[in-house]
């Protein structure tokens, strides 16, 4: 039997998709074959973003959403179940900073998890308990981080949120199992973006980027195939992994 990565016939969730890997995972799904619902604050970057699915002959419509606020991801996916439910969460949404933890304030420590950790859970739970509702299984894919996995400088509220990141996918994938429901999270490396081209271009990141065994930044196109693995029938027998796509950096030597 071949199984083929493809996602036509089903409507996939995207949060943080506003910018960054939350835009073009949307892409991605959408040349798939899926029909792809948007989500982030910032609904102005999201149309902008419809309006190019639509454009290449995809299906995208936008919702907002605070995934902090208990309501208004309850909001969400009430509005969803109206829309005629959906069948793949990509859990992107997240923030950091960058600060040494004797001088990380209170405020910046809840912030990123916050957003990483609990905005993940609430997010996840919605989903899950609509999957559940409408009875056909679903897949949901936390996107972690390789700092979740191993530990830099100067990130430790976003390495603390990332670990528990990938702890809370292995604890919702035992439980939802039985309910047709795989939970996953995708643990990229370092990607290059726009956001950070000019540090990797520095002297500082060019000695990180030759610690890393195949040399070179991943780019956003090499998540697609673990993307499209974990989202379709191809990945059905995976749950409860964290996959790294980090170009060997967590097998390199300290």
């Amino acid at each position: 039997m071949t199984v083929e990565l493809n996602l036509n016939g089903r409507t996939a969730l995207v949060t943080g998709a506003s910018s960054g890997l939350g835009r073009h995972f949307a892409q991605v799904l959408a040349r798939a074959g899926a029909k792809v619902i948007v989500a982030a604050r910032r609904t102005q970057s999201l149309e902008s973003l419809c309006g190019e699915i639509t454009a290449a002959d995809g299906q995208a419509s936008a919702l907002q959403l605070d995934v902090t606020d208990s309501a208004s991801v309850s909001r969400l996916f009430s509005d969803i179940g109206l829309m005629g439910g959906f069948d793949i969460l990509i859990n992107n949404a997240g923030v950091t900073t960058t600060r040494s933890v004797l001088d990380l304030s209170e405020q910046e420590w809840d912030q990123v998890v916050d957003t990483n950790l609990k905005g993940n859970f609430l997010v996840a739970q919605g989903a899950a308990r609509l999957m559940k509702t409408q009875g056909r299984g679903g897949t949901i894919i936390n996107i972690a981080s390789i700092l979740g996995l191993r530990v830099a400088g100067y990130v430790a509220p976003y390495t603390a949120s990332k670990a528990g990141v990938v702890q809370l996918t292995k604890a919702m994938a035992l439980e939802l199992a039985r309910y047709g429901i795989r939970v996953n999270a995708l643990c990229p490396g370092y990607i290059e973006t726009n956001l950070n081209q000019e540090f990797f271009a520095s002297e500082v990141g060019q000695a990180l980027v030759k610690r890393i065994p195949q040399r070179r930044l991943g780019r956003p196109e090499d998540l697609d195939g673990p993307l499209l693995l974990l989202c379709s029938d191809a990945g059905s027998y995976i749950t409860g992994a964290s996959l790294a796509v980090d170009g060997g950096h967590l097998v390199s030597t300290l």
